[in-house]
């Protein structure tokens, strides 16, 4: 696990779908992408959009069950996985949008259907918002609403602080390599049980201090507020996902988040934490496909 970023000789060796992955040159990323699904080209594209320290890996399972209905297109973020931060890249939430929607555009990519989870909702949210699709969303253990109460003002600062101390990636990355800290890590802020398959390929990620850094970037430019206030534009059909041991996102912030978009639904995963689409794949499918069967335009 030598090296500051994942290498994709090595650590992308057995990596989920890798049959499926290709890379790709845009917005100035040089981004993993993989493409899975129906081989007609007017079958429905689905777009799988991750959260913060994550990357494709978090489809593993998912991703294959959707390929039997639909074209499905998913990527590492900028500074996840095996997409390098830029030295220049604007990781704010406008910025990350803007750069996914030019891989697209590159890839010729426009979605009947976007599924995000956490952080990878507000992308989806925001480029729905830039490009003015109206297609369905899906949205698991949605991060859509600022932090509440005193949380909004101190985490940004202390992610800031966090990117900005050199050792703290270098540190993190260290301790994820020790047998089974990365897994207890999950369970505790998370509450979600992984298999080891899954919690095999978050130790590698986080075992890289670039995939750390990347991280922390996002996290420490993430700002919600604007999105919060434009929510109302949104009109499109819109289910969000709340798993009732999600020890990252509370009920209170999917219902407020709900509340603001006009066509949404909110429907409560129970048993599982904020990884449900990693945990039971199969309940996530299902979820996805009879909603977007009942709202996905003929």
């Amino acid at each position: 696990m030598s090296g500051r970023y994942p290498d994709w000789a090595s650590d992308g060796k057995d990596w989920p779908n890798r049959e499926s992955s290709s890379f790709v040159r845009a917005g100035g990323y040089h981004w993993h992408v993989q493409h899975m699904g129906l081989g007609a080209a007017d079958a429905p594209l689905c777009l799988l959009i991750h959260g913060t320290g994550a990357a494709t890996h978090s489809w593993r399972a998912l991703m294959p069950l959707l390929a039997k209905q639909y074209r499905v297109v998913a990527m590492d973020l900028p500074g996840h996985g095996f997409t390098k931060s830029g030295v220049t890249g604007n990781v704010t939430l406008a910025g990350m949008a803007a750069s996914l929607a030019a891989l697209l555009d590159e890839q010729g990519c426009t979605p009947d259907l976007i599924v995000g989870h956490s952080a990878g909702v507000a992308i989806a949210a925001q480029l729905m918002l830039d490009k003015r699709w109206s297609v369905p969303l899906v949205g698991f253990a949605p991060a859509l609403m600022p932090f509440p109460g005193l949380a909004a003002r101190i985490f940004p600062s202390l992610a800031i602080m966090l990117f900005t101390n050199p050792f703290v990636s270098i540190i993190f990355s260290r301790m994820a390599q020790a047998p089974g800290q990365t897994a207890k890590f999950l369970a505790r802020s998370t509450g979600s049980k992984i298999d080891a398959e899954g919690a095999k390929f978050y130790t590698r990620l986080f075992s890289k201090s670039g995939h750390c850094d990347g991280a922390i970037r996002m996290m420490a430019n993430w700002r919600l507020e604007a999105l919060g206030a434009r929510l109302g534009e949104v009109t499109s059909p819109v289910l969000l996902i709340h798993p009732s041991k999600d020890a990252a996102i509370p009920k209170s912030a999917v219902t407020d988040a709900a509340r603001l978009l006009p066509n949404c639904e909110v429907l409560d995963m129970q048993g599982f934490g904020h990884l449900a689409h990693e945990e039971d794949p199969e309940q996530a499918k299902e979820i996805v496909t009879v909603f977007a069967k009942a709202k996905l335009k003929p």
